[in-house]
């Protein structure tokens, strides 16, 4: 027990030699510096891990990149029909000529058989439409994405990429 004391003694004759601002010898570190290293290091760490993981991954996109096969078209025959204008004495036409995109070359041979049915379905849908289903290109857009509908839900299983556009003409 008599050497307790003299350890305490000496912790207190270290304390008084030390400057006032430093921390004494022994003491342990405050507890908020510590949990602030901590999570200091934790901000580090996981930053340095997100940027090896992004970099890392940008390397493996590039090296494992697929295959993209080219699209195959088909060009459609040339639609000329007068639009529907009810009230106007004078007639409007519309002529289009149009491409279907297709995925890969199997579909060609499923879709030239069923031709004369697209062709009609395509018709009968553009007779109904009036100038004004056609103006600017959000009434193009949307006649594309109607199109493209009523193809694909004639040649179902198959499917068509989009049809697009060669020439559109409203007289």
């Amino acid at each position: 027990m008599a050497s307790k004391p003299k350890v305490a003694e000496a912790d207190e004759a270290a304390e008084q030699d030390a400057p006032e601002g430093a921390p004494a010898k022994g003491r342990k570190l405050p507890l908020k510096l510590i949990i602030m290293a901590a999570g200091g290091l934790v901000v580090l760490g996981g930053g340095g891990f997100g940027a090896y993981t992004f970099l890392a991954k940008g390397k493996d996109a590039k090296a494992a990149a697929p295959v993209v096969k080219p699209a195959v078209f088909i060009d459609m025959p040339e639609i000329l029909v007068n639009l529907s204008n009810p009230g106007n004495d004078r007639t409007q036409y519309l002529k289009v000529k149009m491409t279907l995109e297709l995925a890969d070359q199997m579909l060609v041979q499923q879709i030239q058989p069923l031709m004369p049915r697209v062709t009609d379905t395509f018709q009968t849908y553009l007779r109904e439409l009036r100038p004004s289903d056609l103006d600017g290109s959000a009434g193009l857009y949307r006649l594309k994405e109607e199109l493209t509908r009523r193809v694909n839900a004639l040649i179902s299983p198959s499917r068509v990429n989009a049809v697009l556009f060669k020439e559109i003409v409203v007289q």
